[in-house]
């Protein structure tokens, strides 16, 4: 069987297995990642102008080290890609020499590595070349989804990047190819890393999956903070706009109660049959006036807290109302005790919104059953008013006047 026979079966045979048992959860132990490392096997074992039969050692243990992870767990995938790479070879007669150096670089590439010769050391650089290159960033994200679709423990985001940097750490490259040539772009990838995790310590995330604690996505921060924004102006918006139609029903209602007393009043001893529907329209106008002063009415709390309710976060230190009793100093230190407490600030926030939307249900109801109260009264006013002057007649007003013309 010549040379590019053997080439060609070999990918065309991963490729099926790909094909066949690809996995969604494997998004990044899959083709690509494996086409990815052949070619950078290939890429760093021409640089040292192998021979035949060990060009063919690299490319069979490259295209196979991976294969494990279609049939079993992580942790078994070294051997498990061995033994469907002998079976491969079986099928296809290849030399015993070429399966036995293929099967000690993929188990080369093991944790913790420690490879022997030329061969084991290119087949290790090339699985971990994107260590040093700009593509880490966007590897490292797919190894974290990867772990956490296959895990049935959650990991925070923290502990993965804490063992990534670790991983940098402790990671070294075999080739002297590698080692000149990824060896910076490597140190960049750390110290982007360790930048990342102090940001994210420095803005007190937390990144602990349990439950109760408010936890945040890479990159999910400004749009968690606009969103807190938002809904806080928002809700203090409508509250603004409550007062305003609370304070129109007041002002309308006030002006007519005074042109009620004013002048209607005065008109009822000449006109009497006015009393009833001006008793109606005063009485829906004050109604209204009493719901829209309760809707806008404050209320206020005591306004103290202790230290037990700092340190058990049962206290919203973001309201006036639950701390205008307080002292200065106790106040300042209660916020700063909060403020080191990302779950504890955050938590207060969305209180604060609650609250605040709750006081907005209130006022808006009370509003709402205002505006009610006032339509109704003007329908009710209006329509009184107008079957008043329809059944009035002027004899009953003649009864009572002096039809002489003397004003005596």
């Amino acid at each position: 069987m010549d040379s590019s026979h053997i080439y060609k079966n070999i990918e065309q045979h991963v490729t099926g297995l790909f094909s066949e048992h690809q996995s969604p959860k494997l998004v990044f132990h899959n083709l690509h990642h494996t086409e990815y490392v052949v070619n950078k096997g290939n890429e760093i074992a021409g640089h040292y102008q192998l021979s035949e039969q060990e060009m063919l050692v690299v490319f069979l243990a490259t295209w196979f080290h991976d294969t494990g992870y279609l049939f079993v767990a992580p942790a078994d995938h070294e051997e498990k890609s061995v033994d469907t790479m002998k079976l491969f070879a079986r099928e296809n007669q290849l030399p015993f020499d070429v399966v036995n150096d293929a099967a000690g670089c993929i188990l080369a590439t093991r944790s913790p590595r420690n490879p022997i010769g030329l061969l084991q050391g290119i087949v290790c650089d090339a699985d971990t070349y994107n260590f040093g290159s700009k593509e880490f960033k966007k590897t490292n994200e797919l190894v974290f989804t990867e772990f956490q679709n296959g895990s049935e423990t959650m990991l925070s985001r923290k502990k993965f990047d804490q063992g990534a940097l670790e991983m940098l750490k402790n990671h070294q490259f075999y080739t002297s190819y590698c080692k000149d040539l990824l060896k910076d772009i490597k140190k960049v990838n750390m110290k982007k890393l360790k930048k990342k995790l102090d940001k994210k310590d420095n803005e007190g995330y937390d990144y602990k999956k349990a439950g109760g604690e408010i936890t945040e996505k890479e990159g999910t921060t400004k749009g968690m903070q606009t969103m807190l924004r938002l809904t806080s102006s928002n809700h203090i918006q409508l509250s603004e706009m409550a007062d305003s139609k609370a304070n129109i029903l007041i002002s309308v209602n006030a002006i007519i109660i005074s042109v009620i007393l004013s002048v209607l009043l005065r008109k009822l001893q000449t006109d009497p049959y006015l009393t009833i529907p001006t008793i109606i329209f005063l009485l829906f106008s004050v109604i209204t006036i009493v719901v829209a002063i309760l809707a806008t009415r404050p209320k206020v709390n005591a306004g103290t807290f202790s230290a037990t309710d700092v340190e058990n976060k049962k206290t919203n230190l973001l309201f006036f109302g639950n701390f205008h009793g307080m002292s200065l100093i106790d106040y300042e230190n209660a916020m700063r005790s909060m403020m080191k407490d990302a779950d504890y600030l955050y938590s207060s926030i969305i209180q604060d919104i609650y609250h605040l939307g709750v006081v907005l249900g209130r006022k808006y109801k009370l509003i709402r059953w205002a505006y009610n109260i006032f339509m109704v009264g003007i329908i009710i006013s209006v329509l009184s008013f107008a079957l008043a002057s329809y059944f009035y007649t002027p004899t009953q007003a003649a009864a009572g006047t002096n039809t002489t013309g003397s004003p005596f």
